[in-house]
């Protein structure tokens, strides 16, 4: 589903007075993705001034734009602050990164542990995107 289809259809929903939050089709995945060392050098906030001039991780362009065109939603997720949105939309787009949304102002430090009454799955970035594989993996859950 492209941007413009998405956004198509929940301005038409919020233009008939609905409070929306879509609902994706079952084979559509919605990647949330960093920025910051996962497709790009991993740049600090207290250096802004390498957002603009850095390069790109060329397997993640590829690999997202890909995700992209076959549907799925890329949500960039950062730990950039909303100071840094123009640069980063800017920088997104000069190098033809496509995508939905972005989302600033992710908690730095990592150690995340997602919460959900929906499927969370999640893949930690190891340098590298490939295609997906799937693998079996000790997780921590709730108590029954």
């Amino acid at each position: 589903m492209k941007k413009t289809e998405v956004e198509k259809l929940l301005h038409d929903k919020v233009e008939a007075g609905a409070h929306v939050s879509p609902v994706l089709p079952k084979d559509i995945k919605n990647y949330l993705i960093d920025i910051d060392g996962t497709i790009t050098d991993d740049i600090p906030n207290e250096e802004p001034e390498r957002m603009a001039t850095c390069e790109p991780f060329p397997d993640a362009l590829k690999t997202l734009n890909k995700w992209y065109d076959q549907g799925h939603i890329i949500c960039f997720f950062t730990s950039r602050t909303e100071e840094h949105r123009e640069v980063t939309e800017v920088w997104l787009d000069q190098h033809g990164f496509k995508y939905h949304s972005l989302l600033m102002g992710k908690p730095r430090g990592g150690n995340y542990h997602w919460v959900d009454n929906h499927l969370v799955k999640a893949t930690r970035y190891r340098g590298k995107f490939t295609d997906l594989v799937e693998k079996e993996v000790t997780i921590q859950v709730f108590k029954d």
